[in-house]
């Protein structure tokens, strides 16, 4: 508990009396300090009882009322005077009392044979036996914790510890922020609030750590992990030393078990490795297949596939990563490249933000699990395109139009776009040519189904096909013109469009 005014009061053998302030003995006292300073505000810390015996100040009323203001404004917890032979004063002034009272600041009289040092040895004595206090509500804290911990009992056995000591609600969760431990009532709210900061925190590693407020409650977000990120700990913080005390003890012990269960799904992983060979061997029936996934306990009726180029010497680092995050496990190396079957729904853009960030990947066609080997070796073939890139490459990127515009600079798509469509871009104000030109290339050159998008009379589209024909001077029939003008838009779309992420 903290140590106040009153608990100071309490203590007999210093002999001291309040006389002035009392609605705020409540006062917590951090520490005691003796001043004749006229002005001794801008030298506090605040929490102080300040202790004078006057020698600089006069019976002046003014005197007085100005340095009661000015040790208030310095955030001294208490004033306390100095009485008896020898000093100033033999008892306290009336100008002091009223000056105390007016500011709601304990005053309190120090008798002659009472020295200051003995209040001031007082004060840390309370402070040392409430840092022992402390320690041993902490240790004993500790020890229900680790004996939680080695029961077996897990996470939740050790969140529901913690919620027993501290009432307090708590999460854990996997290094791609999905709960795995939860315990209270708030939980849902706390998860909801918690995404956006492990998001920004991640990329620092087990550096980072932030706090966000919640209806007034203090939510902290903790990577948990010896040498790497192997989950998150949410906790709601408390005023409270000894809780913020608990919480180290709290962390540690997660992380312990977090670091436990990695390794003990160690030969869980490699198992796995070995059945996605067999998943991906050309000789692999769709039957096979099928029965390996019921097999692993992996129930999904389409799957993607990944490929990943980490930087060397973290092959193998990143394909247990890999293999911890996600649903099912099924991940390989192969040569210095990693390779993973991905249930369809994982969210691919975080995984990879986790993990792989600035790393070529490829991500293949959405299919079902016998046709898993198709998307994993279209995945492998995009890890040129994604280098290229600097983003992850997708499936529908691998086309032959989009790999050329993906490829290409954007000087030289620009370039190209600008050339192509400069004649139409200087008649067409209105810009209607250049939708009419898309909307007909869409359709296939179909006078009728152009005219029914544009909400136009298909003479219309005919007219206006053929002003651009004049403006390029050019045939629109030949199916080589009209793809050379459709790659001309795509080019620029891609110009405008905003890199993302890719998604499965």
């Amino acid at each position: 508990m903290p140590f106040t005014v009153a608990d100071l009061l309490e203590q007999a053998q210093l002999r001291l009396e309040l006389i002035a302030g009392q609605e705020a003995v409540h006062r917590t006292i951090d520490a005691a300090h003796v001043t004749e300073l006229l002005r001794p505000g801008s030298w506090l810390q605040g929490g102080e009882l300040l202790m004078t015996a006057g020698l600089q100040l006069s019976t002046d009323e003014t005197q007085w009322r100005d340095f009661v203001r000015d040790v208030v404004d310095g955030g001294a917890s208490a004033l306390a005077l100095g009485l008896g032979h020898g000093l100033p004063y033999q008892q306290a002034p009336t100008a002091l009392v009223a000056a105390a009272e007016a500011e709601g600041i304990p005053l309190l009289l120090v008798p002659d044979e009472t020295p200051f040092i003995a209040i001031t040895k007082a004060v840390f004595a309370a402070h040392a036996a409430e840092e022992r206090q402390v320690l041993e509500r902490t240790l004993a804290v500790q020890r229900r914790l680790t004996v939680a911990a080695a029961s077996g009992g897990g996470l939740d056995g050790l969140i529901g510890v913690w919620f027993q000591l501290t009432s307090l609600p708590a999460i854990i969760t996997d290094p791609l922020g999905r709960a795995i431990a939860t315990v209270g009532d708030e939980t849902d709210r706390l998860m909801e609030a918690a995404r956006g900061l492990i998001d920004e925190i991640a990329p620092h590693g087990l550096r980072g750590s932030s706090v966000t407020d919640i209806a007034g409650r203090a939510l902290s977000v903790q990577p948990v992990g010896a040498g790497r990120v192997r989950g998150y700990a949410l906790l709601v913080e408390a005023d409270a030393r000894e809780i913020r005390l608990m919480k180290s003890a709290l962390t540690s012990l997660v992380t312990l078990e977090l670091e436990q269960r990695y390794l003990a799904g160690d030969a869980e992983r490699r198992a796995r490795a070995m059945a996605l060979d067999q998943v991906l061997a050309p000789s692999a029936g769709a039957s096979a297949i099928r029965d390996m996934f019921d097999q692993l306990g992996i129930r999904t009726s389409s799957v993607v596939g990944l490929a990943i180029e980490p930087p060397a010497g973290r092959t193998e680092e990143l394909a247990a990563d890999l293999a911890y995050a996600l649903p099912g496990g099924l991940v390989r190396t192969l040569g210095s490249g990693v390779e993973a079957i991905v249930i369809d729904g994982t969210d691919l853009p975080l995984l990879l933000r986790r993990f792989a960030a600035e790393q070529p990947a490829g991500i293949g066609d959405t299919v079902a699990p016998e046709l898993a080997a198709l998307s994993v070796q279209q995945a492998r073939s995009l890890l040129p395109v994604s280098a290229r890139l600097g983003r992850p490459a997708t499936s529908r990127e691998g086309s032959t139009s989009s790999l050329l515009l993906s490829i290409a600079s954007p000087d030289v798509l620009t370039a190209f776009a600008e050339n192509t469509l400069a004649p139409i871009d200087i008649a067409d104000q209105t810009g209607e040519l250049v939708s009419t030109l898309r909307a007909w290339l869409d359709t296939n050159g179909t006078w009728d189904a152009t005219a029914e998008r544009l909400g136009v009379h298909r003479h219309t589209v005919r007219n206006r096909i053929s002003k651009i024909e004049k403006l390029l001077r050019r045939s629109l029939e030949p199916a080589a013109t009209r793809h050379e003008l459709w790659l001309a838009l795509q080019a620029r779309d891609t110009l405008a469009a905003p890199v993302s992420g890719a998604r499965s």
